[in-house]
């Protein structure tokens, strides 16, 4: 049945091509009228419209554009091999991107040289001499042209883990600073020092310096250009470039202490402390503080936003620290689960207050549970410091603390920190 009917299909077939003689023949006579015709007169309306079209200069330029861009795409596709490798690639604005930053930046970073006595106690135990000198070094960012220079204060300072029961290091005795192609050694003054924003700032006798220029850190995008540039291993005037990777990224060091940083995978070494992340245009837009390393770690830096260091460091210059609001109370962190093993509600816990404090003075006691400040809730001491820390001295701050199940509105004026 399927047989005949292949065959009937296949007989129709044949009757419908043979059912013309001329068929064929009509295809052929016709080719003139339908393919010829029609294509020589395409050619000659192209012709006489890309004549037109040159004729008119914005057009012209508009083509010669377009076909400009589409070489260089073609080129580029073209220089795939099969192997999945690119055999050549352009890198000439990049490039040219990283010598305009450096080029701005270099003249305003410094080289930091840091001298420290070392006693050892193991030394004296058998009698020989117990006192040596160690250096270090890290970077600087020129903030003025009469010599006032910005740092970290890890960098001049004697921090809490460089001590422990064998040997004693003090704090720095001697402090230089090397300038950009200039082997002068400058010796430098501790101006100012912050431990809590981990800033610093000191100062040579010198002017006519040039001055770093800042560009907005709260406007920087992650993917944009960043070069890192200090004195790494004591290497002066290095640079590395990469991207911002991150912003306000929150980061808890050695120490416990927490920044909100700019990450970046510019790579940053021992000595890049206190250079320069900069942006394309060489203005900087963080000063490169930390850097995470370990195994399976790579490209994980992180600089301190540049808009959060201006107040800061000119309170460091004029008072030669930072005046910050106080309360007065040390806490603990009530989360849900602790909260209800105690019997007490989420919130911070008062664990001590201090004499002649703000908080003493405003009534807050031990055992009070803050659970709003300014009307917001808090959860934790870093929530209640934040809010603290957006006012100036003198302000009052509005607590709501919890007090024998009983909820207290508490009005605190703050004070200075010693």
């Amino acid at each position: 049945m399927e047989e005949n009917e292949n065959q009937n299909k296949t007989t129709n077939f044949r009757t419908v091509a043979s059912s013309n003689p001329y068929n064929v023949k009509r295809v052929q006579s016709g080719f003139g009228k339908s393919v010829v015709l029609p294509f020589f007169s395409g050619v000659l309306g192209c012709a006489v419209v890309i004549g037109t079209c040159f004729g008119v200069p914005s057009i012209r330029s508009q083509i010669l554009k377009v076909n400009s861009n589409t070489s260089i795409n073609s080129t580029s596709s073209n220089t795939a091999k099969s192997d999945g490798y690119v055999s050549q690639v352009g890198l000439t604005n990049y490039s040219d991107t990283a010598v305009y930053a450096a080029n701005k930046i270099l003249p305003s970073i410094v080289g930091i040289k840091i001298e420290y006595t070392v006693n050892n106690s193991m030394l004296q135990l058998f009698g020989r001499s117990s006192t040596s000198t160690a250096t270090a070094s890290g970077s600087g960012i020129i903030i003025s042209e009469d010599g006032y220079i910005l740092t970290n204060n890890h960098v001049v300072s004697n921090s809490s883990d460089s001590s422990n029961s064998y040997y004693q290091v003090s704090e720095a005795t001697k402090l230089t600073v090397t300038l950009f192609n200039d082997e002068t050694e400058y010796e430098a003054k501790i101006v100012g020092k912050d431990e809590q924003t981990d800033l610093a700032v000191i100062k040579i006798e010198k002017t006519g310096l040039a001055k770093a220029e800042f560009a907005d850190s709260d406007s920087i995008k992650v993917g944009e250009f960043a070069m890192a540039v200090g004195n790494p291993i004591g290497m002066q005037s290095s640079v590395t470039c990469g991207i911002v990777s991150a912003v306000n990224r929150e980061v808890t060091d050695s120490e416990g202490k927490k920044y909100t940083l700019i990450q970046t995978d510019a790579a940053i070494n021992s000595g890049n402390s206190g250079g320069a992340l900069v942006n394309s245009e060489g203005k900087v837009i963080g000063i490169n503080t930390l850097k995470l390393s370990g195994t399976g770690i790579e490209g994980m830096g992180f600089a301190i936003p540049i808009n959060s260091t201006t107040d800061i460091t000119s309170q460091l210059i004029e008072y030669s620290k930072v005046k910050r609001p106080y309360i007065g109370i040390s806490g603990i962190d009530l989360d849900e689960e602790t909260a209800k093993t105690y019997h007490l509600v989420i919130g911070v816990y008062v664990k001590t207050v201090e004499d002649f404090s703000s908080a003493e003075k405003a009534g807050i006691k031990p055992g009070d549970v803050i659970i709003e400040a300014d009307g917001t809730k808090i959860t934790k001491m870093d929530d209640l410091n934040k809010i603290k820390n957006s006012h100036k001295i003198g302000d009052e701050m509005h607590l709501k603390v919890n007090r024998d199940g009983q909820e207290k509105d508490i009005t605190v004026t703050l004070g200075e920190q010693p």
